[in-house]
């Protein structure tokens, strides 16, 4: 299988054009760093953010800022041949509410500072052998680093196709402070209400997999 992060033949083949694609468009937040502490005067307002960290190729995010126009977004993607196919899907529509970040999540902490509403973590690379633990998007080590990020209360939402890290997850939030809101151990079999597929979600409810989700907040 493959998931949000690496794995997908997209990630490791090169597209052609797809750096200037990147440098040319004006979604993308080429000079992130200045914005740390105040990315609401990048959307000049005072709306919420919420950022999905592995957006892969950006359908799920692009969707959430359709529906939701009070609500700014940014999708964080590390390679930029699954950038570009999230530009290619936006083509030429204007949806001001909505940037990306060419980045790789590990330093996540350096680019956001108590600004952040909520978190996406959508078929994150599971990191199946115990001694890439830490690298998994909803470990210990991540959690510490998202603590700097949020405005006020913490809030993560979660989704993924894979039991072992939905499991590990659910122990990792819960023993780290957080409570759990909502969870689902398949979320089309429950009916979750004004539900965003992404890309992988759409292709393993195809072939029959459960899709997992939990929302999880910490108020300190």
């Amino acid at each position: 299988m493959c998931y949000n992060g690496v794995g997908d033949n997209m990630r490791l083949r090169n597209v052609r054009g797809a750096n200037e694609k990147i440098e040319d468009s004006s979604y993308m937040i080429l000079d992130y760093l200045e914005y740390r502490g105040h990315f609401q005067s990048l959307f000049a307002n005072n709306h919420p953010i919420h950022i999905e960290i592995g957006m892969g190729k950006g359908s799920f995010i692009i969707e959430k800022a359709r529906r939701n126009p009070d609500i700014n977004f940014i999708g964080i993607e590390k390679y930029d041949s699954v950038i570009v196919r999230a530009l290619d899907k936006l083509g030429k529509e204007s949806i001001p509410n909505l940037r990306f970040i060419r980045m790789d999540a590990e330093h996540i902490d350096d680019v956001f500072w108590k600004e952040i509403d909520t978190i996406y973590l959508n078929f994150s690379d599971p990191w199946p052998k115990n001694r890439h633990e830490n690298r998994r998007l909803s470990s210990i080590h991540f959690l510490q680093k998202y603590d700097s990020l949020f405005a006020e209360r913490k809030r993560i939402v979660m989704k993924t196709d894979n039991r072992h890290l939905f499991e590990f997850s659910l122990v990792s939030m819960v023993e780290y402070g957080y409570s759990i809101v909502d969870v689902c151990l398949d979320i089309y079999a429950e009916d979750l209400k004004d539900n965003v597929p992404t890309e992988y979600e759409t292709k393993f409810h195809n072939l029959g997999f459960p899709i997992y989700m939990v929302e999880v907040i910490k108020n300190k």
